[in-house]
């Protein structure tokens, strides 16, 4: 994995060039913008960048290049690798926008470890002692900047397709990237109103809703888009996008049911959130639909009035937790993470795609996937 460990370092080192330029256009704008750009910066720094790694690695399984970081001089498709890192680049710039808006619809105080984005900004409003309501300062705040961020992820995206020689390897890759803003705002949406609308709904499809704001949410725009967008980028065929597709949604999927696992009974040492946060902001996730369908109605009961507490104490979450592991929800979550993990690879086995990308795809399956609480 060392050419995936320096992409990491590569993506970091242009995602910092593209917000030191920003933020000096800020400071002769105003200095108090400085405070608002060092947010931006400060939420940027680090992380796993995974979404970065499924492009890049989507581009060479395409394109069939093993040597993006030596390019030879005369290799055309090589010489392309500057514009992918920054097209991959504008993943993770898109990413940190979905979740600075993300914490704000849920809540959240804590971000990897560290405030949210919301909550710096109440807290720098607490701090100088400004007039008016911190909170609401704090949430304005945050969404602007999350709107800003938006806006350049697109601008970085475009600054690296316009490097690519392949026009309309660009284009595909453009397009493949607004289906990516469409598919994760319709399951915010969708999210957002399951959380309140839930018992309106029918009880038989809540597994079904579950899966289907999974799919939106995260597997696709977290896994599936950032391979789709990089074997476009990379002149993929229709055949070898197809391959991308059928391994990065199951994939995607697995990925996603370990992070609600991760929000459950997740270390926070390790999660960077307080432990059961999923818990006490009310996600109505697989696991909850799952164990929903095994309790009886007494326990259901209880849960359902647990749920979405945000003054849900530790003995509390133990409590839920307990239940959780008790009426075999835990189990047949973690079935059908293996069983997703299962068919990715088995997609990507025989898939029409470089030998080298395919390798790498297939151990970050397991390093995505196999996350430890």
């Amino acid at each position: 994995m060392a050419e995936s460990n320096r992409l990491v370092d590569l993506v970091q080192l242009r995602i910092d060039e593209f917000l030191a330029a920003r933020a000096t256009e800020f400071d002769h704008i105003a200095p108090e913008l400085v405070r608002f750009t060092d947010v931006a910066t400060s939420f940027l720094a680090g992380g796993k960048r995974f979404r970065a790694l499924f492009c890049y690695w989507g581009w060479q399984a395409a394109s069939g290049v093993a040597r993006g970081f030596d390019p030879l001089p005369d290799d055309a498709v090589s010489a392309d690798f500057p514009g992918i890192v920054l097209a991959a680049s504008a993943l993770e710039v898109f990413h940190a926008a979905a979740l600075v808006h993300d914490d704000i619809m849920d809540r959240s105080d804590t971000r990897r470890g560290a405030a949210s984005a919301h909550k710096r900004f109440e807290g720098m409003h607490v701090d100088e002692g400004w007039t008016g309501d911190p909170t609401q300062f704090g949430q304005s705040a945050a969404l602007l900047l999350g709107d800003l961020l938006l806006g350049w992820s697109d601008e970085l995206f475009d600054s690296g397709t316009a490097l690519l020689a392949d026009r309309a390897a660009g284009r595909a890759g453009r397009a493949e990237f607004a289906r990516m803003r469409t598919e994760v705002t319709a399951g915010q949406y969708l999210d957002i109103l399951e959380e309140n609308a839930w018992t309106r709904q029918p009880e038989a499809d809540a597994l079904p809703r579950a899966h289907r704001v999974i799919v939106y949410k995260s597997a696709k725009y977290s896994v599936e888009a950032p391979l789709a967008i990089g074997g476009a980028l990379g002149g993929a065929s229709i055949d070898k996008l197809a391959a991308l597709r059928a391994f990065g949604l199951p994939l995607g999927v697995a990925y996603q049911l370990r992070d609600d696992m991760l929000g459950v009974f997740g270390d926070p040492v390790v999660t960077g959130k307080p432990a059961g946060d999923d818990l006490r902001e009310g996600k109505r996730t697989v696991l909850i639909a799952v164990a929903r369908q095994k309790l009886s109605t007494q326990a259901r009961t209880l849960m359902d009035e647990l749920l979405g507490d945000p003054e849900l104490d530790a003995q509390q979450v133990d409590i839920m937790r307990n239940t959780l592991r008790d009426c075999g929800a835990v189990e047949q979550v973690e079935r059908i993470i293996d069983h997703n993990v299962a068919l990715a690879k088995e997609a990507m086995r025989d898939a029409p795609l470089a030998p080298s990308a395919r390798d790498q795809l297939m151990e970050l399956a397991d390093t995505v996937t196999r996350r430890v609480y």
